[in-house]
C-alpha cells in the first residue's frame, strides 16, 4: 500500500520555548528565514506525501496563514516587479493538499493522532512529530516508507541516544534484522530508571503507522505525565502485529528547545546562500573571543 497521507500533530504549548512561545508558534520559530513546520511539510511532499494534517490549538492561526495565499505581499510584489518572490510565496499554499485541525483539549500525543482518525480512514499513513526537524539527503519519511514497502509493518524513526535522555524519550526492545533495520517486540514511554529501559534506542520524530492503530488508541488509558500516550498504543501494535525500526541518516534538531533551535539556525545558516559565506566569517571571527 502506498503512503499518501501525513499527520503532522502541532498542538504543544511550547512551555521550553517560553517566553516566545506564549506569543509565536513554536513550530513558526525560523530556521533562518523559513518556519520549522515548512521543513516537516517539504519533507513529506519530497516523499511523494499529497495529503497532509496538522494538528493545531487555540492561537496557533499562524501556521494556517502561512500555508495559504497572501493577497497583501502578492500585490506589494508583483508592483515592485519581485514577481519571482511573489510566485515562491504562492507556491507555498500549492505544495500539497495541506489541512488543519484543532485539538481542543492538550491529552498527549496519543490523543492528537487519534483526532486525525476521520482524516486517514482504513489507510497507513506517517506521522512526523512537530517538534523536530531532520535535515538529511534523502528525505527520512522516504526512507522508512521504503522498510515500510519492503516488511509491510508500522515502523519508527530511531536513533541510539545516550543513556542518560533515555528517561526523556522512549526505550525500544529491538533486534537487527539487517543494516540499520530492527524488529520491535516492546517499547516503553519515559522508562523511570535505567534499569526499566531495554536499550537506548528511541524514537525520534518519525512513524509509519497503520489504520489500526485507532482502534488500539481507542482503548489506550493515560500513561507518563497523565497523557494518551502513542508509545503505549504502538506497544500494543507491536504486540499485536509487529513493527519494524529504522536507524534513519539525517540530523535532528529539537525545535521545542532553545538548545536545538540555536543549533539548527547556525548549521542551517553557513549553508544558506544568501548569508552562508559572511555568516561563517562572522562565527570564525566569533569564535576566537570565546
Amino acid at each position: 500500500m502506498k503512503i499518501t497521507k501525513a499527520v503532522i500533530p502541532a498542538a504543544g504549548l511550547g512551555t521550553r520555548m517560553l517566553p516566545i512561545s506564549k506569543a509565536v508558534p513554536k513550530e513558526m520559530l525560523p530556521i533562518v528565514d523559513k518556519p520549522a513546520i515548512s521543513y516537516l511539510v517539504k519533507e513529506a511532499v519530497d516523499s511523494g506525501i499529497q495529503d497532509i494534517l496538522i494538528i493545531t490549538a487555540f492561537g496557533k492561526e499562524a501556521m494556517a496563514d502561512y500555508f495559504d495565499y497572501s493577497p497583501i505581499y502578492d500585490h506589494h510584489l508583483e508592483k515592485k516587479g519581485q514577481h519571482e518572490a511573489a510566485q515562491t510565496l504562492r507556491s507555498l499554499a500549492d505544495m500539497a493538499n495541506i489541512y488543519f485541525l484543532r485539538q481542543k483539549e492538550a491529552k498527549g500525543l496519543g490523543h492528537a493522532v487519534l483526532t486525525a482518525k476521520s482524516f486517514v480512514g482504513n489507510d497507513d499513513f506517517v506521522v512526523m512529530y512537530g517538534d523536530d526537524v531532520i535535515i538529511s539527503e534523502k528525505p527520512v519519511v522516504r526512507q522508512l516508507m521504503d522498510v515500510y514497502e519492503k516488511y509491510g509493518l508500522g515502523v519508527a524513526g530511531v536513533k541510539e541516544v545516550p543513556w542518560e535522555l533515555v528517561m526523556k524519550y522512549c526505550s525500544l526492545d529491538a533486534s537487527l534484522l539487517e543494516d540499520h533495520v530492527y524488529h520491535v517486540k516492546n517499547m516503553i514511554e519515559k522508562p523511570k530508571t535505567r534499569e526499566e529501559a531495554f536499550t537506548n534506542l528511541s524514537i525520534l520524530g518519525r512513524v509509519i503507522l497503520p489504520a489500526s492503530i485507532f482502534d488500539i488508541l481507542e482503548q489506550t488509558g493515560p500513561g507518563a505525565g497523565g497523557e494518551i500516550q502513542l508509545t503505549d498504543a504502538m506497544k500494543e501494535l507491536c504486540l499485536r502485529e509487529g513493527m519494524c525500526a529504522l536507524d534513519f541518516e539525517g540530523t535532528r534538531y529539537d525545535m521545542g528547545s532553545k538548545l536545538g533551535f540555536l543549533m539548527a539556525n547556525v548549521k542551517e545558516g553557513v549553508k544558506n546562500e544568501e548569508i552562508g559565506a559572511p555568516f561563517k566569517t562572522f562565527l570564525k571571527e566569533f569564535i576566537k573571543e570565546l
